[in-house]
């Protein structure tokens, strides 16, 4: 068990959280440098989910009772910046060492040896890297959508720069605070441009798809009508602006200033993931192509891909039974209950 007082993560009227949610209870708990909101349930081996951006802990709402009643202890935090967790100013609270430490952080507060963890977006990036710099506090590894990235010869954000332009996201966001107004100006409305059903343009002279292009945040947001389909109902849209309208995007969009720190401070380190491996990627995916995904398989040996169909960016929350059924089918070869 989580050992710590209770803290309230939202006040006032508009927390929907806890009245819209088979979420446990969250315990505040200090991993180290911050204190982080968890959700926790079950018994058995642990298993600790990670989320991306603009997300929380909510987001694996479908995936938590799912786990647990498999046997699994689920274990769920808000990440640093987000939801009820602390949120530190600096740009530098947000390398990739803090977000690997807040994890470790937490296992050593919850006695684990090692976990199995799964990561999704920048959760994803997260978990990756911790199989690089902490493996030995790692069972195992699922992720979803984003792949193995091999650490690059130059800076990635000046090769994002010349390839994507300045208005794509992570550009735009590394010299300038106008996401953080902008998004934070009205959260409902980011939030719900944001997390949408959307199909990969097919091309105009036959049926394959168009090359991607790059994705703008802000261009999205001053679209009148978003295009796709929302995949939130409005109690769900409410607690991600909830969240957001208190703690705000800085903290969150820091994450992506640290990709320079990143890779700086990553030099040297041997580019391969020796943990076991699920990758499930997603057909509608706009951030990263099936290419980029056959391209990690030299730097994942023990790694096994599936794919779902009809499915984009927000996996857990889009085709959240076909998701569980793939980790639970891989869990139970790789990571059984009765280990």
């Amino acid at each position: 068990m989580l050992v710590s007082p209770s803290v309230p993560l939202l006040s006032g009227p508009k927390s929907h959280l806890l009245m819209h949610s088979t979420l446990p209870a969250p315990r505040i708990v200090n991993v180290g440098e911050i204190n982080m909101a968890v959700y926790e349930t079950g018994s058995g081996p642990p298993v600790i989910l990670v989320h991306g951006f603009p997300e929380l802990a909510y987001s694996w709402r479908h995936q938590i009772p799912a786990l647990a009643n498999a046997g699994y202890r689920v274990i769920a935090p808000d990440m640093r910046g987000y939801g009820g967790t602390d949120k530190p100013t600096r740009v530098s609270d947000y390398t990739i060492q803090k977000l690997i430490g807040d994890l470790t952080g937490l296992m050593d507060i919850s006695s684990l040896d090692k976990a199995l963890i799964v990561g999704h977006d920048w959760g994803a990036l997260v978990a990756w890297q911790m199989a690089l710099l902490a493996p030995e506090r790692m069972a195992g590894l699922i992720n979803l959508n984003i792949p193995f990235y091999k650490r690059p010869p130059i800076n990635p954000v000046t090769i994002m720069r010349c390839k994507l332009g300045k208005d794509f996201y992570i550009v735009n966001f590394q010299n300038s605070d106008e996401a953080d107004r902008r998004f934070a100006e009205n959260p409902a409305r980011f939030l719900d441009v944001m997390m949408r059903r959307r199909k990969r343009p097919v091309a105009a002279t036959g049926n394959k798809r168009e090359k991607r292009r790059p994705i703008s945040l802000l261009h999205m947001l001053d679209d009148s009508e978003p295009t796709g389909e929302p995949i939130l109902d409005e109690a769900e849209l409410a607690v991600f602006a909830d969240a957001f309208s208190v703690g705000g995007f800085t903290g969150p969009i820091n994450w992506y200033r640290n990709f320079k720190h990143n890779w700086k401070s990553t030099r040297g380190v041997e580019q391969i993931v020796r943990v076991p491996t699920l990758f499930i990627g997603a057909s509608e995916e706009m951030v990263a192509s099936p290419k980029q995904v056959e391209a990690m398989r030299p730097h994942v040996p023990d790694l096994e891909i599936c794919w779902i169909a009809d499915c984009g960016h927000w996996t857990q929350q889009e085709k959240p039974e076909e998701l569980n059924r793939l980790m639970l089918e891989w869990l139970g070869k790789r990571y059984p209950v009765n280990t």
